[in-house]
């Protein structure tokens, strides 16, 4: 693991963006999805989109738990990008928006250090007020989106009216901690050069296929992120192995480079994971062996023992503390998008003394699968 480059930090004026504002998923079914988040991951429905509200190709449902925004959104009509999208690509993430408080700003440095423009800077009104949007192409059909609402009050965006579902249990998961992309072969470094050189962004951390890699598979990761540390995105490419590594099978069943998973930060990884699994989430698992010399790897903990074996939740360490971590199997039919929940206490790392077990784990889902 190496630590951040103090020399390559400024070497760009990073642009403004501040924080995740959300993340889109395209979809076949909108409403359907929108259930699935509010009644299996405690997202709050808290805004629409569709023919009631003058859009008639399309629909969307935004939704809200801690300050994490989900929106989904599906086709009406055969030939709408969504549809298209869809159909390449299954159930997946389109948009990764950015907040920041100057949407022309960033839109117009990063057009001009070379980014592709995919929408202009608009300014969007309703009776909550006013934002600003802008949005630039990021790796596959993936874009990253400016969203600017310092003077917006509604409960999404201009467009969107106020539809409030309560979930049945909420109040579990905070934040989005970071959102990994994965990419093709010798790709990497491509999109690394991309988020230094459009956003200003340095390398907070980087794994290669002696920290990734199990005996059949390996992939090589670096960490970029925005100078603030709120914004953190991992971009994973395959590495030489014995087998077709579960970055491969992404990218074979997605169709193109795109989002593999969204990290959730919790207070309480026990209580949320407990709630999930009540919930029906499929949640990944690891060998009872991984638990039996685990107090040598990392020490004391707070957390019962016994507790996190029976949730199979993930324990590591760096120099900074200690962090919890448990991945969802993949939430929708292709074996693309899922979630991880950690819960961080003093660790600023990825879970680097779990790879091995994780992905094995996902070995043996492949395995299943047959595309191993």
């Amino acid at each position: 693991m190496s630590a951040p480059k103090e020399a390559t930090r400024h070497e760009r004026a990073p642009l403004a963006v501040a924080d995740f504002d959300h993340v889109e998923f395209y979809v076949g079914n909108a409403k359907q999805a929108a259930h699935f988040y509010r009644t299996a991951f405690g997202f709050d429905i808290v805004a629409y989109r569709g023919p009631e509200t003058g859009v008639h190709d399309c629909v969307s449902y935004a939704l809200q738990h801690g300050t994490i925004r989900l929106v989904v959104t599906g086709a009406l009509t055969p030939d709408h990008p969504v549809a298209e999208h869809v159909r390449r690509h299954g159930d997946g993430v389109q948009a990764v928006a950015f907040r920041t408080p100057d949407v022309v700003g960033d839109f117009t440095r990063a057009v001009e250090r070379g980014a592709t423009a995919h929408r202009a800077p608009e300014t969007l009104r309703d009776d909550h007020g006013i934002a600003h949007i802008a949005e630039i192409a990021a790796y596959g059909d993936t874009i990253h989106r400016f969203v600017g609402r310092d003077d917006y009050t509604g409960p999404f965006l201009p467009g969107f009216v106020p539809r409030l579902v309560k979930a049945p249990h909420t109040g579990f998961l905070h934040r989005i901690d970071h959102v990994v992309a994965n990419v093709g072969w010798h790709q990497m470094e491509t999109w690394v050069k991309f988020y230094e050189d459009i956003f200003g962004f340095f390398q907070f951390r980087h794994f290669d296929e002696k920290d990734i890699s199990t005996e059949y598979t390996a992939l090589r990761s670096k960490v970029m992120a925005s100078p603030n540390l709120a914004i953190k995105l991992p971009i994973n490419e395959p590495a030489e192995g014995k087998k077709r590594s579960q970055i491969e099978e992404y990218v074979d069943f997605y169709g193109s480079p795109g989002v593999q998973h969204i990290a959730i930060a919790t207070p309480d990884i026990i209580g949320a994971v407990s709630r999930l699994r009540d919930n029906g989430v499929e949640l990944q698992s690891v060998p009872a062996t991984y638990y039996d010399t685990i107090t040598e790897r990392v020490g004391n903990i707070e957390e019962d023992l016994a507790v996190l074996r029976d949730l199979n939740i993930l324990i590591d360490r760096d120099d900074q503390g200690y962090l919890l971590q448990i991945f969802t199997k993949p939430v929708q039919d292709r074996p693309t998008v899922f979630f991880e929940i950690i819960q961080r206490r003093g660790s600023e790392s990825f879970g680097k003394g779990n790879f091995k077990a994780l992905f094995e784990a996902i070995e043996r889902d492949q395995a299943a699968r047959g595309t191993l």
